[in-house]
């Protein structure tokens, strides 16, 4: 079995040098250089880690709702819930709704969450020592928001990383497939 980040990396990049930003209701960064030389920051899940996240997103959103009685029987309703982390993840596009309309503190969780995710690719980019521009792809329901998308382009390019921002060429799944059929001996990726 291919973890999702490896199909979500092979779908976009294929064998090439480059780095993905997975962000959905988890995230990670994962980055490959021209030696075949991996590196990876993030995804150590909703316990550890998960900067920038869906789930991040909606935490943050929970722990800034924590001041009133309501907010915090929310909160602790949805925390003790069954797939917590999903129902939590769940809260981030109605945070991203807010924020595009100027709601300041779902601004600043949205721009807290676009950081993490360039610092988690910076520290990639840098770690591998890889040329720019940087071929970047992305994969991830919150990845595919195209405004929190160019967020996190904006941010990285703050952070001093010059990108060259990528359509993956296929899906995770295709990729997951092809990856299966070359293994089995049939045709290459």
């Amino acid at each position: 079995m291919i973890p999702d980040v490896e199909a979500a990396f092979l779908g976009a990049l294929g064998d090439h040098p480059g780095v993905l930003i997975l962000a959905g209701t988890g995230s990670i960064v994962l980055g490959r250089n021209r030696r075949g030389r991996w590196a990876r920051a993030g995804g150590l899940g909703p316990l550890l880690g998960d900067e920038g996240s869906a789930f991040w997103i909606g935490r943050e959103w929970l722990r800034r709702s924590v001041g009133s009685s309501e907010g915090l029987g929310r909160a602790r309703k949805l925390a003790r819930s069954p797939h917590a982390v999903a129902r939590i993840a769940a809260l981030a596009p109605g945070v991203l709704r807010k924020a595009r309309a100027g709601h300041r503190g779902a601004r600043e969780i949205v721009a807290a969450a676009q950081r993490h995710l360039a610092t988690l690719a910076r520290r990639v980019v840098r770690g591998l020592r890889l040329r720019e521009p940087v071929p970047v792809f992305w994969a991830g329901s919150l990845m595919a928001n195209p405004a929190f998308r160019a967020g996190v382009w904006r941010t990285l390019r703050r952070q001093g990383v010059r990108t060259r921002v990528m359509v993956p060429a296929r899906s995770p799944v295709s990729a997951a497939h092809a990856w299966a059929r070359q293994l089995a001996g049939g045709n290459p990726p």
